[in-house]
């Protein structure tokens, strides 16, 4: 099966709608630590299943082991968002948070935990206000943890072919946190998607 990609309208429209989304993700975490969170561009592109691994490694340059938290999202825009946390910053982020320096294994994935969904419930709620789309969200859980991207992202575990794959990374500023937020789109997803693009620029 073959997906056509976005028309160069439609992947521009999406850029917006995400840099919004994101801004309003990255404020919300900012309001929660009370510390500056830079953003990067959000990055939008197609991929097949068997390059997923690849190019999630090209985005984000980062070989140290990793958390995931996963969350699954459905109603009219369908997929899932996956939170990628380096090893090194989370122990910036549990002092931010207010956690003890020593914080135990349970400890950590709560931590992680909320900030996932902070950053996902965001990002997703506000790509679907502006789409005007209906979104309901599983709850959230840890993917992996300190492990490596291939583990993470495994090809013949993901029940599709094609994906539409947005990425971007939030830093902390005077810390080593770093997180990356992937956000996947099967293929019903990218038709959805496709629809509610074409209705928001019929409208502008």
């Amino acid at each position: 099966m073959s997906i056509a990609p976005l028309t160069t309208d439609q992947s521009d429209a999406l850029q917006e709608v995400v840099n919004i989304a994101m801004g309003q993700a990255g404020d919300r975490l900012a309001r929660t630590l009370d510390v500056f969170v830079e953003l990067s561009v959000p990055r939008i592109r197609l991929v097949h299943v068997s390059e997923i691994v690849k190019t999630v490694r090209a985005m984000v340059n980062d070989r140290e082991a990793i958390t995931a938290v996963r969350q699954s999202f459905y109603d009219h825009l369908r997929g899932e968002a996956i939170v990628l946390f380096g090893a090194s910053g989370c122990l910036d982020l549990a002092v931010l948070m207010g956690y003890a320096t020593d914080l135990d294994a349970l400890g950590e994935q709560e931590l992680l935990l909320d900030v996932g969904n902070i950053l996902i419930g965001a990002c997703i709620s506000g790509i679907g206000a502006q789409l005007q789309a209906d979104i309901s969200f599983y709850p959230p859980s840890i993917m992996a943890e300190y492990a490596s991207l291939d583990r993470v992202l495994v090809p013949e575990n993901l029940a599709w072919e094609y994906s539409l794959l947005v990425e971007v990374n939030f830093t902390l500023e005077n810390s080593n946190f770093k997180s990356h937020l992937l956000i996947l789109m099967a293929e019903e997803g990218i038709e959805s998607l496709r629809e509610s693009l074409e209705r928001l620029m019929a409208a502008v």
